[in-house]
């Protein structure tokens, strides 16, 4: 598997990455949207074969206090074989220095990103597009 990564945005093709989110499953994700959440984004990965985009991950950092790790997603055939973890590790590395990382997980992967140091915050909140979706798939508790 011959891969190239880059971090750069200016030739990326959003409806390619929308379209991987929808693989991964990660959801419905617009191209305008992903376009703002990346380019607003300190730390950005992307990972290609053949000129495909097979791998993504992004971290929204503010350079000095916390750095926020999401959107990591592959496409089902490149899922189980390491690329994921390699992502991580690179939105990690980057954001090294952060006096705090934060990653947002589906429900059922926190094992995976504990590998790396990641665990449970007892004080974690939010707020919810749709919150009925959110609770209804693991992402919220009742209380």
């Amino acid at each position: 598997m011959s891969l190239v990564w880059s971090s750069s945005i200016d030739n990326l093709d959003w409806a390619e990455l929308a379209a991987l989110y929808r693989a991964a499953p990660l959801g419905n994700k617009t191209p305008e949207g992903l376009r703002t959440a990346f380019t607003n984004s300190m730390f950005k990965c992307f990972v290609y074969e053949d000129g495909k985009l097979v791998g993504v991950g992004r971290a929204l950092a503010d350079g000095v206090d916390c750095s926020y790790i999401c959107d990591v997603a592959l496409l089902p055939s490149h899922q189980g074989l390491g690329l994921g973890k390699q992502i991580v590790a690179k939105l990690v590395s980057l954001s090294s220095g952060h006096k705090k990382m934060i990653l947002y997980a589906v429900p059922g992967k926190e094992p995976f990103y504990q590998k790396f140091g990641f665990r449970r915050m007892s004080t974690a909140m939010a707020i919810f597009e749709n919150q009925g979706d959110a609770l209804e798939r693991g992402y919220l508790n009742e209380t």
